[in-house]
């Protein structure tokens, strides 16, 4: 997914750069710095992650503030209107959001939840203000809880001895996480995220693959990456 960041990132750099040659040689007269142009800031970082993030509800969220910003901006509708429809407006979209994590995502968190039942190992790792690595090589790896709180973490499981399916479940509060699997080890995420997201390397779960790792991720201005 960085490769496809990196180039929607370069098209828009490209297309300000055309704008800007063609202002200066007379050719055009494409105003860049529009009432609330600012707002651009906010909409087009949340429209590249919508194609490069395996979350997209974040974004979605991030997009709806920077129009309505815009078009407060643009006179079309008031900043009162705004200030009063904000709350509840992301009120209503992670209200939605964790009910269709529950309907249609919820295999991580029964995993997670079966582990327990099992008596089964559940690592902790937590980083607060700080940076933390949690490096599992040699050790039976069934599934882990990993907050990152203004701090971040790396989780190592590639030497990791995984028998089964396993599960993390990460929290990303202003920090981030960063976690190394396998190859050839599916990976099935779901995740709740407002400013922030789950990213990480493009891979094809095969169903030949014999083990996955189901990740549950929450992100607050902070963000997890598979690698």
């Amino acid at each position: 997914m960085k490769k496809v960041s990196s180039i929607l990132w370069g098209v828009v750099l490209v297309a300000v750069g055309i704008i800007l040659a063609l202002n200066t040689l007379g050719i055009a007269s494409i105003h860049i710095f529009f009432d609330g142009w600012w707002t651009l800031f906010i909409i087009v970082p949340c429209t590249i992650g919508l194609f490069t993030d395996y979350d997209k509800s974040g974004h979605l969220i991030g997009i709806c503030i920077g129009v309505f910003l815009l078009l407060c901006c643009q006179g079309i509708l008031s900043f009162r209107m705004f200030w009063k429809l904000l709350a509840p407006a992301v009120i209503v979209l992670i209200g939605v959001k964790i009910i269709l994590g529950n309907v249609f995502g919820g295999r991580g968190e029964q995993a997670f939840k079966k582990i327990e039942e099992n008596n089964g190992s559940i690592r902790s790792g937590a980083a607060t203000f700080s940076g933390a690595t949690f490096d599992y090589t040699g050790e039976v790896f069934e599934g882990a809880r990993l907050d990152a709180v203004f701090g971040g973490i790396k989780c190592d499981l590639r030497g990791a001895v995984i028998n089964g399916d396993c599960v993390i479940n990460a929290t990303a509060v202003f920090g981030g996480i960063d976690i190394y699997v396998p190859e050839g080890m599916n990976v099935k995420v779901n995740s709740t995220s407002i400013f922030g997201g789950v990213s990480g390397i493009e891979r094809r779960n095969d169903p030949a693959n014999q083990h996955t790792l189901y990740l549950n991720a929450t992100c607050l201005f902070g963000g997890v990456e598979v690698k």
